[in-house]
């Protein structure tokens, strides 16, 4: 599902319905709200000026404008910046997704430079309607300077960024629920009652992770 489709879609869909249903079939980058006119650095609420743990602070830096592009903040709730997306990718390609580090280092590398020849400043600097415009090209396979295509390295981080925000908060991401709370997924249960089951009932949020009950292990 490509950007320039996403505005047409939220003119019928809430954003809240768009998240519940890219969440559910991976295609949280199709949710783009109407577009900030201030560089997207000053909304990130600090996410970018986090210590990395893996990637250098540039690099950081760049990572979470994308990110909170790709699921963003606005009017009606907030995103992938308040859910610690950066920080879950920053902390697991020195972990899990170790085997991913060169492509993120080159990317985000191919990336800033993109923005620095095409608009003359960081990625990070720019406003949200120039890094929505690039990250279309990046998406389309369009954008030069990419080893295997720009398009490999927005899955790439697509996929990450919906992981960031929707796993469950031991992992990193989804600080303080926003992410289920976006979906309206009322946390892990070991027991639902009758009276929960029912159709068009919406249960309370409880904030609890698989890993808050002992019964769960790593």
């Amino acid at each position: 599902m490509r950007f320039q489709t996403s505005a047409i879609m939220a003119t019928f869909l809430s954003r809240r319905e768009l998240l519940k249903r890219a969440s559910l079939a991976g295609a949280a980058a199709a949710v783009v709200p109407k577009s900030r006119l201030v560089p997207e650095a000053i909304l990130l609420q600090g996410s970018s000026r986090e210590t990395p743990e893996t990637l250098t602070p540039a690099e950081y830096a760049v990572l979470a404008s994308v990110v909170a592009r790709l699921i963003p903040t606005d009017a009606s709730g907030p995103g992938a910046t308040e859910a610690h997306a950066a920080r879950y990718i920053d902390r697991a390609l020195g972990g899990a997704l170790a085997s991913s580090r060169p492509s993120y280092v080159a990317g985000l590398a191919a990336l800033e430079q993109l923005a620095r020849s095409a608009r003359g400043q960081s990625f990070a600097e720019l406003t949200a309607v120039d890094q929505d415009r690039l990250l279309s090209d990046v998406e389309a396979g369009t954008a030069p300077g990419f080893a295997g295509g720009s398009e490999t390295f927005f899955t790439l981080v697509r996929g990450h960024t919906i992981q960031g925000t929707f796993c469950d908060p031991s992992y990193g991401g989804n600080a303080n629920f926003v992410g289920w709370d976006l979906i309206g997924y009322p946390g892990v249960r070991t027991t639902v009652g009758a009276d929960q089951q029912r159709l068009g009932i919406t249960v309370r949020p409880n904030h609890k992770g698989a890993y808050d009950y002992e019964m769960f292990t790593r």
